[in-house]
């Protein structure tokens, strides 16, 4: 779950109801196995990446003011290209909270993925342009655990995730509610669309 489901317990039930299995990206693929350890693009300004191991503070996350653009290690169809789209697909789930602009984050995501759509749903709502998160409410990648491939030219895996302490209105007149630091894990798989990895489904849950 990313730190968007613990901001509203009900958008979280909503999340986990609609969102389909991840199929085609199951752990028996003769592909499996942990990621390419090459670090996120230096162009991913949104997502603050840091090493699960190190137990300090997250430092706040970097939010554009732009639309982010797809890194040059993101484009393909490679397992690494898959892992570096994770943390391009975060900078704009971030990009989609601080503005309210959904409209990269769902170019980025197949039409049939019901999690993109929840949060999607939820940024329009509820964004730091119209005063609904104030703080540290952008989220971290703290590691792409793994990343394997499935069947039907896809890829499946999971991602560690974090968050800072902020808080939410869920409508402007809404009394603010606060939220401490969570970590979360992305469940993730991904499509092929036009040569490039696209969020497929996604399920995020609270750890």
């Amino acid at each position: 779950m990313t730190h968007r489901n613990r901001r509203s317990r009900s958008l979280a039930l909503t999340w986990l109801a609609a969102t389909t299995l991840l199929t085609a990206c199951g752990p028996g693929s003769p592909e499996a196995g942990t990621p390419n350890t090459t670090p996120p693009s230096a162009t991913s300004s949104a997502t603050a990446s840091v090493p699960a191991s190190t137990g300090t503070a997250m430092p706040p996350a970097t939010i554009p003011g732009t639309v982010p653009s797809r890194p040059p290690q993101a484009v393909g169809s490679t397992l690494a290209a898959g892992e570096a789209f994770i943390a391009y697909y975060i900078d704009l789930l971030n990009y989609a909270y601080t503005t309210g602009d959904v409209g990269p984050l769902m170019a980025a995501s197949d039409k049939g993925c019901e999690g993109c759509k929840g949060i999607a749903d939820y940024a329009k709502k509820v964004n730091a342009k119209n005063g609904g998160l104030q703080g540290d409410y952008g989220d971290h990648l703290v590691d792409v655990k793994e990343i394997y491939r499935g069947e039907g030219n896809r890829i499946g895996g999971s991602a560690a995730l974090a968050g800072g302490s902020y808080t939410e209105r869920s409508s402007p007149g809404a009394s603010p509610v606060s939220h401490e630091s969570a970590k979360g894990t992305l469940e993730f798989s991904l499509s092929a669309s036009g040569g490039n990895w696209i969020m497929y489904e996604m399920q995020i849950t609270e750890s």
